[in-house]
């Protein structure tokens, strides 16, 4: 069937898609389909006299034309465009679906009238009269919207019938599947009697394809109708085309004419002058490059002539810079092909050249004469070495000075035991061979002078290393701050880069404004910058060679700048040397900052490695027992001698070394407990041969009491002289005070000064010697208890009994002791740490225990009386003569404990003890009175009693001290008067009776 245009006016087509989708139901609202592009573009629409008279798609779509008088039969039959078909005589064999019917409406509705919108209508009658002038505006379009939509409907209805197969973009009829789904060979298979329904079928199969293709014929006849408009409007508008591109071809070739004639007369003139000034500039950028090969030729003969002269930094500088050049500017020159591996070679060379140098210099600094007064051996040699070693990144080398360092202490202790036993002709080097045997053989004051000499060594040594390490820490100081003050910099170039940058896109934006061109702003604002810079540099560096008078422009000065990489920075080192900082040491902070650490550190290691040597050395020596041996003024001077040197190797390098210390203490430990076990050995040994008599007291022990009473707590040095002629006292006279005293207490207050002046002289053991002394004041307490109260000086000693007089002697040299306790607590206390003051509570108890010995001294004397009283009043009888042989006895032994111990107690403590004896008195008195029920009733026994106590009385009071005693005699007579009463009252009541 052919087809063609449809005589009714046609609506714009909608998109091609709309073919493949599902059918919509009509009656649910759709938004209307965008149609299909058109082939050619619209025109505008706009007012009729700005435009030119034209066939348009937009405006002429609806009118009918000339172009729709084409019609046939099918494309009237197979009009789209109806929703259905008219009942007339081509649809009477369809069926009746195809005629509208009337619907017959529903009883369950309502009937609705005008009544009811009527309050809707007010509500919107603005509403309405808007919609009205807008419609007048904007004509609706729901009618053709509507029409298209169903057309659409249709159309993709009728395209849904044809099988997918045909509209595969690859369909083919020569491909063996595709033909036979499409011609399937079982509707042409005429064998057998099936022939008839073989050939209805193929029949049947022709009239579907037909139907297929009028389906097909008709959709694409609906869209050339929507496109029609389209197509005759570009076949009239052809011409006008053809008409401008002839004028505009004219146009461009007479354009072309005059920009050839301006070239040739304008332009060729100076483009030929700037060739020529970029063929010069290329000129002397080839002639300065050729400069600089030069320069980099020289560079291996250069470097050879700075390590020869162990200029190690100089050389290195120059093989980085050598580097840089021929990666940056020579980069690719084949005659520098090998250059750069050979500098790598030769700074692998000067890396190990370092390193045996500084080795060198280490072994020259520290093994030179200790006699030489210089601190810091070829500074400038050592300052160029650290740089050089610092840029290579070698930070090892002090693992090399340590090393050293342990060498060389080893070779002072040995050369000062050299040179002190060469000087001693006693020590025989063929008989005895080894050096530790040699020095073992010297005595103390030769083994201490070379110990002296050993310290002094060592604190020489010491200094010479802290003076190079700080020229070494100097050094690393200079390159951290010049790294810190770079980043600083760094930060500040690029603080004001940003801000150029901010101007410049403010002064952009508006010369912009202005109406300038972009590019002339930013070649204005670029040039600024540059020459501003570039005053900044020569201006920062004066002394740098300019360019040279071959260079036109400024690159060639850059190059060679960046070429020659030279910038450094000047600072100074304590010992007086400048130094340069190349900007190339790219060590990082904490790098740095760790290398400055490690140098204390190794401060620090060279004083224990010194300690650690001095205590190898003591050791050596204390392997006999020597020091062991020393006595207590030996051993305090070498203690000094090993503070002195502890206090100034501390001095030296900040940080206290525990080695020595501690083989110190360790010393003092075993010096502490032999000097206590002398001491207590020598105590017990005269407490075994002690009489307990009264000794007589030597002038230097009254001078060392009267040392202490003065606040020193030392032992005076002797006077011999003066000595000889001061004869010894009965007493000793502490602080106006008597004390009689045995040559024991004598000899312990001398033992107790000796360990406060130990305390004194090393400060290092003043707990341990806190707690021996506390034990020795234990033990004499404790064994002169042994020895006089519990009477082992009986056996010990060969005493034939334990006298009075011995226990008032044992008690006032306990009160002794007593005295001197807090004297010995305050030394102490002022030498102990505030953490360790609770071991003061030794002395405490020790006081206590002595007071409690003291009581019991006192008590013993007491005793003794008690049992005389016992023993003489149970024989006593009332009567004559007076006074009886009783009491005379008891006189007489009262005055003989009265002669044995006034001597030795002080006056009130003499007094208290015979008031005590008194007392004892009184209740055995009172007791023997009570048995003889003798009462004061005035009678004669009453008389001859009062005659005995009288005398005991009289007796007692005449004793010296004793006289002002208040002995109250009266209690005798207090019980037995108030039971004499009682007998009277009794009496009396039988007589009345």
């Amino acid at each position: 069937m052919a087809s063609s245009h449809s005589s009714s006016p046609v609506p714009q087509g909608s998109s091609s898609d709309v073919f493949f989708k599902k059918e919509v139901d009509p009656s649910k609202h759709i938004q209307p389909v965008p149609s299909l592009p058109d082939v050619c573009p619209k025109e505008p629409t706009g007012d009729s006299h700005s435009l030119y008279v034209a066939p348009s798609l937009v405006t002429d779509q609806h009118r009918w034309t000339v172009y729709h008088s084409k019609v046939n039969l099918p494309a009237a039959l197979n009009d789209p465009r109806l929703a259905k078909r008219e009942s007339d005589f081509f649809t009477k064999t369809w069926g009746l679906d195809f005629v509208d019917t009337e619907v017959i409406p529903s009883f369950y509705l309502p009937q609705i009238s005008k009544e009811h919108f009527t309050v809707y209508q007010q509500e919107i009658s603005q509403r309405e009269k808007i919609h009205e002038r807008c419609k007048n505006i904007c004509p609706p379009k729901d009618t053709f919207e509507r029409t298209l939509l169903h057309t659409h409907d249709k159309s993709r209805t009728d395209l849904e019938q044809v099988p997918k197969i045909f509209m595969k973009p690859d369909f083919a009829l020569d491909d063996s599947l595709t033909f036979n789904s499409v011609l399937p060979w079982s509707h042409f298979n005429t064998a057998g009697g099936k022939g008839n329904r073989d050939a209805a079928s193929s029949k049947l199969l022709q009239e579907k394809l037909s139907h297929y293709l009028d389906i097909v014929e008709v959709n694409i006849a609906h869209q050339i109708s929507l496109r029609s408009e389209a197509f005759f409007h570009a076949m009239t508008s052809q011409h006008e085309l053809q008409d401008y591109l002839k004028k505009t071809s004219q146009a461009v070739k007479m354009l072309r004419d005059k920009i050839a004639q301006i070239d040739k007369v304008v332009c060729e003139g100076s483009l030929h002058i700037l060739r020529l000034a970029l063929t010069r500039n290329n000129c002397v950028k080839v002639y300065n490059k050729l400069k600089l090969m030069a320069t980099v030729h020289q560079t291996q003969p250069t470097v050879q002539v700075l390590l020869s002269t162990s200029e190690f930094v100089g050389a290195l500088d120059l093989i980085a810079t050598t580097q840089e050049v021929l990666q940056q500017e020579l980069q690719g020159i084949h005659s520098f092909r090998h250059l750069g591996s050979q500098l790598c070679e030769l700074e692998k060379l000067i890396d190990k050249m370092m390193i045996a140098e500084f080795s060198t210099y280490s072994h020259s600094d520290l093994n030179r004469p200790l006699e030489d007064d210089c601190q810091v051996l070829e500074e400038e040699r050592l300052v160029s070495l650290v740089f050089g070693l610092l840029k290579q990144r070698k930070l090892n080398f002090l693992e090399i000075y340590g090393e050293k360092m342990i060498i060389t202490a080893k070779n002072i202790i040995k050369q000062c035991v050299i040179n002190k036993v060469s000087r001693i002709e006693e020590i025989d080097p063929d008989v005895v061979v080894k050096l530790a045997d040699q020095m073992r053989m010297l005595n103390f004051p030769q083994w201490f002078e070379l110990l002296k000499d050993i310290f002094s060594k060592f604190t020489i040594f010491l200094q010479r290393v802290k003076a190079t390490l700080n020229i070494i820490h100097s050094v690393v100081l200079s390159v951290l701050d010049k790294n810190q003050r770079t980043r600083e910099l760094e930060e500040i170039s690029q603080q004001k880069n940003a801000a150029k940058d901010n101007s410049l896109d403010t002064e952009v934006a508006y010369l912009i404004h202005e109406g300038m061109f972009i590019s002339d702003a930013f070649s204005e604002g670029e040039l600024t910058p540059v020459a501003v810079d570039t005053t900044s540099q020569r201006n920062a560096s004066p002394n740098s060679e300019p360019c040279s008078s071959d260079s036109v422009s400024e690159p060639e000065c850059t190059t060679d700048s960046s070429s020659s990489k030279e910038q450094t920075a000047s600072s100074a080192i304590p010992g007086g040397v400048d130094i340069l900082v190349s900007e190339d040491m790219r060590l990082t902070d904490s790098e740095l900052g760790k290398l400055a650490n490690n140098i204390q550190e190794l401060l620090y290691s060279a004083s224990d490695i010194c300690h650690d040597r001095a205590v190898k050395f003591l050791m050596s020596r204390a392997k006999d027992g020597f020091l062991e041996k020393l006595n207590s003024m030996e051993f305090i001077t070498l203690s000094r001698l090993m503070e002195t040197f502890i206090l100034d190797t501390e001095q030296i390098c900040g940080r206290k070394s525990m080695s020595l210390l501690g083989a110190l203490q360790s010393q003092a430990n075993k010096f502490v407990n032999r000097f206590h076990e002398e001491r207590k050995t020598k105590l017990s040994l005269l407490l075994d041969n002690e009489r307990w008599k009264q000794a007589d007291v030597p002038a230097e022990f009254q001078d060392l009491v009267d040392s202490i009473s003065d606040g020193k707590i030392a032992l005076p040095e002797k006077k011999s002289g003066a000595t000889e002629e001061r004869k010894p006292a009965e007493v000793l006279i502490v602080e106006g005070q008597q004390y009689a005293v045995v040559g024991t207490v004598l000899l312990l207050i001398r033992i107790i000064l000796e360990y406060c002046q130990c305390v004194d002289n090393i400060p290092s053991v003043t707990t341990d010697m806190l707690t021996r002394l506390s034990d020795l004041l234990k033990y004499f307490n404790s064994r002169s208890c042994q020895l006089v109260l519990g009477a082992g000086a009986l056996q010990v000693v060969g005493l034939k009994t334990i006298t009075t007089k011995n226990l008032a002697l044992s008690s006032r040299c306990l009160q002794l002791i007593v005295h001197y306790i807090p004297v010995i607590r305050a030394h102490f206390e002022a030498r102990l740490p505030p953490k360790q003051y609770s071991m003061l509570r030794h002395f405490d108890h020790i006081t206590k225990d002595y007071h409690d010995h003291i009581a019991e001294i006192s008590a013993k004397l007491v005793a003794i009386m008690d049992s005389l009283f016992d023993k003489l009043l149970s024989k006593y009888e009332v009567k004559a003569p007076v006074p009886s042989a009783c009491f005379r006895n008891i006189c007489k032994q009262m005055t003989k404990m009265h002669e044995a111990i006034f001597d030795l107690l002080p006056e009130e403590q003499t007094q208290m003890l015979f008031l005590r004896i008194n007392a004892s008195y009184k209740l055995h008195l009172k007791k023997q009175l009570s048995h003889l029920n003798v009462i004061n009733d005035g009678g004669p026994q009453n008389g001859l009693v009062t005659a005995d106590v009288a005398f005991y009385t009289g007796n007692l009071q005449a004793l010296k001290g004793l006289k002002d005693l208040d002995l109250n005699m009266a209690e005798i007579w207090e019980q037995k008067r108030s039971l004499w009463m009682c007998i009277q009252m009794k009496t009396r009541e039988k007589q009345n009776f």
